[in-house]
């Protein structure tokens, strides 16, 4: 069974940044497609930022120039750095398989509150 453990929130200021991390067990994860995703309390989870197996990013139009995703497949474990931060970006943030559909059970997510 795949485990998703996400750390790395907090409260930071407007223009601060956090990085975040999502260690991955119970698959081979080096194979997936990897994505972050983020939650506001009674709105839909949307996609931030992906990345595949092969190390090729994508992003929401929302964090471009800001975030970075990155992952490092000798310790299952995929990032979000995040920079310049804005109140808009305040939310849970999980990471799970970059797919409109991702198959794994979500983690407990990690809150990033922005606020001065």
């Amino acid at each position: 069974q795949v485990q998703l453990v996400e750390s790395g929130g907090g409260l930071v200021q407007p223009g601060g940044s956090l990085r975040l991390s999502c260690v991955v067990s119970g698959s081979i994860f080096s194979i997936h497609d990897m994505a972050w995703y983020r939650q506001v309390s009674g709105k839909q989870r949307e996609l931030v930022a992906g990345i595949s197996s092969g190390g090729s990013a994508n992003y929401a139009d929302s964090v471009k120039g800001r975030f970075t995703i990155s992952r490092d497949n000798t310790k299952n474990t995929v990032y979000l750095q995040m920079n310049s931060l804005k109140p808009e970006d305040m939310a849970v943030y999980y990471c799970n398989e970059w797919s409109a559909l991702p198959l794994w059970s979500w983690g407990q997510g990690t809150q990033v509150t922005v606020s001065s």
